[in-house]
């Protein structure tokens, strides 16, 4: 079965990785082609500054959307999260979600340093105390 969205991400996003390792996850049937920018050979259908600011997606349609839109076109893909994709095709739902994605873009750097702080920094090697 082919892809009927594509998801492109910033895979240099601690955050991003693994909230697409479990979108990865719940995508049982394959329906969703997620494209980690980070790769070199990343295909780009924008700018790929443009891309790494804000989540974009592109719908079976060919439509290309961003922010609120893109996680909206990405839920409706997963059967688990299609109804709460299907709600955010309401204006008002998407207009609310996509103010609350434009005040996360705002302190994501602070949530990255905060993530990376609690949840990365063991698995960094310790020097030893001798």
């Amino acid at each position: 079965m082919s892809a009927r969205v594509t998801v492109w991400y910033d895979g240099g996003c601690p955050l991003c990785v693994r909230e697409i390792a479990l979108m990865d996850r719940l995508d049982q049937h394959g329906r969703i082609e997620f494209v980690n920018l980070d790769s070199e050979d990343a295909s780009c259908p924008v700018d790929r500054d443009l891309l790494l600011r804000r989540m974009h997606a592109r719908e079976a349609d060919g439509n290309l959307v961003d922010g609120a839109a893109a996680f909206a076109a990405m839920w409706r893909a997963i059967p688990a999260l299609r109804p709460l994709g299907l709600v955010a095709k309401n204006r008002a739902v998407l207009w609310l979600l996509e103010r609350l994605y434009r005040a996360f873009l705002v302190v994501r750097p602070a949530m990255q340093r905060i993530f990376v702080f609690i949840f990365e920094r063991g698995t960094k090697a310790r020097p030893r105390a001798d």
